[in-house]
């Protein structure tokens, strides 16, 4: 099972710059989307000639958030949001194929205001708990998507000044601590080894990405069994369909 995540930012954007065509030629049987910014009325018809099953999860709010699950085959199951105040925002869709749950996630930006990294600790925590609940299930489970936090200074160019910046912050750090804790992998790190240096968003200021100042905010967080079975971890850095690129792992199931 090949699994794709990617956020679009803004899907419309992203199908003017080719997304589609090279998501066709990857071959994954599930793609991950986050940041679609669009009902799913406003989906470019580019995206039904994938011929992919499609869920969506759109935000309320216009032209904000929301997550997709795009898979070759129909999930038996799908379920949205975790059952908390911003599940309007349209940021955490499930899709079980199997004993396997894909779930396409979207923490949100504490960037912006101190208001919003006060939502987003919140969610955080809401979707920790949710995360605790899904462990006492037998199911296996793949969290991908955009968490919005780089975890330890390799995964990040410049983690010294940035120390006291939302992405970055020590209790956001160590909330993502808390989240593997609990039972879930960092399955890209894994596989690549504690120094290899790869990132999956990169500023629209500054050049950051042709001199690859860059933050690795999008993974791959998976249950044991399926950390076992991943293989091929990509990061599809010379792909421009948005600030961040694509990140793919191979799982044997």
């Amino acid at each position: 099972m090949r699994i794709l995540t990617l956020n679009v930012n803004g899907i419309r954007s992203a199908t003017t710059k080719g997304v589609v065509d090279w998501l066709a030629a990857t071959g994954a049987d599930v793609i991950c989307l986050q940041e679609v910014r669009a009902l799913p009325a406003q989906i470019p018809a580019e995206w039904e000639s994938l011929g992919y099953h499609a869920e969506w999860y759109p935000a309320e709010k216009p032209g904000y958030s929301g997550v997709a699950v795009l898979s070759k085959t129909k999930p038996k199951k799908v379920t949205r949001g975790i059952n908390c105040v911003y599940d309007c925002e349209g940021r955490v869709l499930q899709a079980d194929f199997g004993n396997v749950s894909v779930v396409s996630t979207y923490i949100p930006s504490g960037t912006s205001s101190p208001e919003r990294l006060a939502i987003k600790l919140k969610f955080m925590d809401e979707f920790l708990a949710h995360c605790q609940r899904l462990r006492k299930s037998k199911r296996e489970f793949v969290f991908c998507g955009d968490f919005n936090v780089a975890h330890q200074q390799i995964d990040l160019k410049n983690w010294r000044s940035n120390q006291k910046n939302s992405g970055f912050l020590p209790e956001e750090r160590e909330w993502l601590t808390r989240f593997l804790e609990v039972g879930y992998h960092d399955t890209f790190r894994h596989l690549v080894g504690p120094e290899a240096v790869h990132y999956s968003w990169w500023s629209n200021r500054g050049n950051a990405r042709a001199n690859n100042v860059g933050w690795r905010l999008d993974y791959h967080f998976t249950t044991p069994g399926l950390n076992k079975v991943a293989h091929s971890p990509v990061i599809h850095a010379d792909q421009f369909f948005s600030d961040h690129a694509p990140v793919v792992i191979d799982y044997d199931v």
